[in-house]
C-alpha cells in the first residue's frame, strides 16, 4: 500500500526545486541590502541581528539544497524548516519595502 503523505520524487523536483531556490534569491538579496545600506529605521542591533538571521538561514538552506541534490532529489523538507524561513523572507520584504519607500520621499 503506497503512503499518500509522501511525496513522489517528481513532485519534490517541480515544487521543492523552485521554492529552495526563491528562498535563495530572497536571502541573497536581503544580505545584499542589509550589508550594504544602513537603513534609518532600524538600530544597528536591529539591522545586526536580521542580518545574522539571514546569514543563519542561507547556511540551513545551503545544507538543505546539499542534502535535497546529494540524494537525487528523493527527499523532502519538513515544514519545520521551512516556516521560519517563509516568515524571514516576508519580513526582509518588509524591510526592504520600507526602505525603497524612504528612498522615494
Amino acid at each position: 500500500m503506497s503512503n499518500s503523505n509522501v511525496p513522489g520524487p517528481e513532485l519534490l523536483k517541480t515544487v521543492l526545486e523552485p521554492l529552495l531556490e526563491d528562498f535563495q534569491h530572497w536571502f541573497t538579496r536581503s544580505r545584499h541590502l542589509l550589508e550594504t545600506e544602513q537603513l534609518s529605521f532600524m538600530s544597528h542591533q536591529e539591522q545586526s541581528d536580521l542580518l545574522l538571521r539571514v546569514k543563519q538561514a542561507q547556511d540551513e538552506l545551503n545544507t538543505a539544497k546539499m542534502l535535497f541534490n546529494a540524494t537525487d532529489k528523493q527527499v523532502g523538507i519538513d515544514m519545520a524548516t521551512l516556516m521560519p524561513w517563509h516568515q524571514l523572507v516576508t519580513e526582509c520584504w518588509n524591510v526592504a519595502m520600507r526602505y525603497r519607500q524612504g528612498r522615494e520621499v
